[in-house]
């Protein structure tokens, strides 16, 4: 059985998204509320990533925090695969639509792992309610509002830029088989409205990564998305 998993709190974190030690950000977000971590580093090399989940993974432990906090790495099964072979606690994978097949990561990661999948098609509505979701375990819908963290999301194959209402996640998050958790450049001021949705959480990246105070501004989220949250 998958273990079970709270999308409520989403931190999405690489080397390109702040200046300060990862693990640090990844501890603050953590103590500050957060529940699922996921490891983003597109630019660096597969020894670095595996040095990054390690000490991700140390701090979640060291806060009595690896039986409620998820921690995941993008696209990278090779590396999801080298860090549990190393005893690193590493709880699944994040992968997009052109990355390694979900079929595949279940195949080779087990039963027991988290996989994400990012539902950004054009037609995500129709996307999401034909998938075949047997091994996918929760779906990643965005973006909200353009971002400079990921230039690429919300690009169609034409170079158009689609951006997600909040009424298009709320229609999401009724005919979805899995959870949801919905982002993309999210902002405290967005909490609130994207909680009505019924989406299971928000992810963010630069509002914490980028924050002066990492921890005063994840507790902020994680204190507007419980108090909307019903």
């Amino acid at each position: 059985m998958r273990k079970k998993f709270d999308l409520s709190a989403y931190l999405v974190i690489g080397p390109e998204n702040t200046e300060k030690p990862i693990e640090e950000v990844v501890s603050a977000a953590v103590r500050a509320g957060f529940t699922f971590v996921q490891i983003r580093a597109k630019n660096s090399s597969a020894r670095e990533i595996i040095s990054i989940l390690e000490k991700s993974a140390a701090v979640i432990d060291e806060l009595k925090k690896s039986s409620s906090v998820t921690l995941v790495v993008n696209d990278r099964l090779d590396i999801a695969l080298a860090a549990l072979e190393r005893g690193i606690k590493v709880d699944g994978i994040h992968v997009g639509q052109s990355d390694i097949p979900v079929d595949v990561c279940r195949k080779y990661l087990g039963d027991d792992a988290i996989i994400g999948l990012s539902a950004r098609t054009e037609n995500l509505i129709d996307y999401v309610k034909n998938v075949d979701v047997t091994d996918i375990d929760y779906f990643g819908a965005g973006p909200l509002h353009k971002t400079p963290t990921k230039l690429d999301c919300g690009l169609t194959a034409d170079g158009k830029f689609l951006t997600r209402s909040f009424d298009e996640l709320s229609r999401l998050a009724e005919i979805s088989p899995v959870p949801i958790v919905a982002g993309g450049g999210v902002k405290l001021a967005d909490i609130a409205e994207l909680a009505a949705t019924k989406v299971n959480g928000f992810f963010v990246v630069s509002a914490v990564a980028g924050a002066e105070n990492p921890f005063d501004a994840a507790a902020e989220l994680v204190h507007a998305w419980k108090a909307a949250y019903t």
